[in-house]
């Protein structure tokens, strides 16, 4: 019981620690995007003092509005967001790294929040390193029984309830191989997976599935160097 408890507290300390660096941060009170964002398959747009992410109806792909940064290890991520209707399906914060060629596009590691749930998931060894997403996309997919186990083995979902038409403030930190899911102060999930120890975490973007979901004080800080 005593070591259970020191493992605890270690686990506490360790995301104890500041984030003191302000790599970047956006409040949005500008019209339109600064010159730091770019942009993947997105409608979305700044006006009124938030960010509007806005999926295409004809898109392919989930709108994706991106950061980079000089490459980091550890990050503290936070934006304030919004369900503003029930049309809602929710957003990604993804942490990716746009020079690893081991997975697709680079995907390091993805927090997703939706009404009902957050998942967590390491791209990196699960769905989006290249073999199991090659055949994943395969016509008709050729998934192995390893490579299912795998992608649940490194996806983490925490029921939770997210309501709709009020401000919420998420906060990711990675430490390690490990990455923690704040809602509004209060821990919701946290998740060890040896992706999220990628060293060369160089894109923060966020991904808007669909419509309604709007967004505020969206900043990326560092750990004291």
């Amino acid at each position: 019981m005593k070591s259970l408890l020191c493992l605890a507290l270690l686990s506490t300390a360790a995301f104890a620690a500041d984030y003191p660096r302000v790599i970047f941060s956006d409040d949005f009170n500008a019209d339109g995007f600064g010159k730091a964002w770019g942009h993947y398959k997105s409608s979305s747009v700044v006006k009124g003092g938030v960010l509007v992410g806005i999926t295409a109806p004809e898109s392919d792909h989930a709108a994706v509005d991106v950061i980079r940064i000089a490459p980091e290890t550890d990050l503290e991520v936070s934006v304030k967001f919004q369900f503003v209707s029930d049309q809602a399906k929710g957003f990604n914060i993804w942490l990716d790294d746009k020079d690893y060629k081991g997975s697709h596009a680079g995907h390091i590691c993805s927090i997703s929040v939706n009404p009902k749930a957050v998942v967590v998931a390491d791209a990196k060894a699960g769905t989006f390193s290249n073999d199991i997403y090659e055949r994943k996309k395969a016509v008709p997919p050729t998934l192995t029984a390893e490579d299912k186990a795998n992608m649940l083995k490194w996806t983490k979902s925490v029921p939770t309830t997210v309501s709709l038409k009020e401000w919420h403030t998420l906060t990711v930190r990675t430490q390690g191989d490990v990455v923690e899911t704040s809602i509004d102060g209060k821990v919701v999930s946290t998740f060890q997976s040896p992706g999220v120890a990628h060293d060369h975490k160089t894109v923060v973007s966020l991904t808007t599935n669909r419509v309604d979901v709007i967004y505020d004080d969206f900043s990326i800080k560092g750990v004291a160097k």
